[in-house]
């Protein structure tokens, strides 16, 4: 699947049949795509902010709202800590996405469950091929200095630990039991 494909696919689902919206979705997101960056799913639902349904993409980077043809709102995919729905009585199935950057709520969401759920994939790949690896070396290789050795775990524990409170914030925050104010000055200590 292309991302032509992919974007025609949720306009015609969102029930938005301008040809003029569809190819000014393209255009934006082919021009923001980033080296390696693959289109995985998409769905239709609706921002809060706005009246009609726009189109939710995922790709293997980030998850893209667009909207009449508007640039994409970005959300990096390493950021995403958690994704939820909930069915409301007026708004549908509601989304939202958690991540470092803020949570992101979309409404009337088609397929939101499945969509959650390959959201949470996707982000559990994403972070998982930014953390960086050690390098294996040969057996045969010869010892390298100890002092940048020894760094680069140090520095990889206390990142993996901030990302660890992080999620474990945003987890609290999605449940209901820290409100926005108390997420958002707990998040402003741990960041600093």
């Amino acid at each position: 699947m292309d991302w032509t494909d992919l974007i025609d696919t949720a306009f015609k689902v969102a029930g938005n049949s301008s040809q003029t919206n569809r190819a000014e979705a393209v255009r934006s997101v082919e021009a923001a795509v980033i080296d390696g960056e693959l289109p995985v799913a998409s769905t239709a639902g609706r921002h809060p902010d706005h009246f009609r349904r726009g189109v939710l993409v995922l790709t293997t980077h980030r998850l893209l709202f667009l909207k009449d043809g508007k640039p994409p709102v970005p959300v990096p995919l390493p950021a995403v800590t958690d994704a939820t729905v909930v069915q409301t009585k007026f708004n549908g199935e509601v989304l939202t996405v958690v991540a470092l950057t803020g949570a992101h709520r979309f409404e009337d969401v088609l397929k939101a469950e499945v969509f959650a759920e390959q959201i949470r994939e996707a982000a559990r790949k994403a972070r998982t091929a930014t953390t960086p690896r050690p390098a294996a070396t040969a057996p045969n290789a010869a010892p390298t200095a100890a002092a940048p050795a020894d760094a680069v775990p140090a520095e990889l524990s206390a990142g993996d630990q901030l990302l660890g409170q992080l999620e474990r914030l945003a987890a609290l925050h999605t449940s209901g039991a820290l409100t926005d104010e108390e997420f958002s000055r707990a998040k402003q200590r741990l960041i600093g």
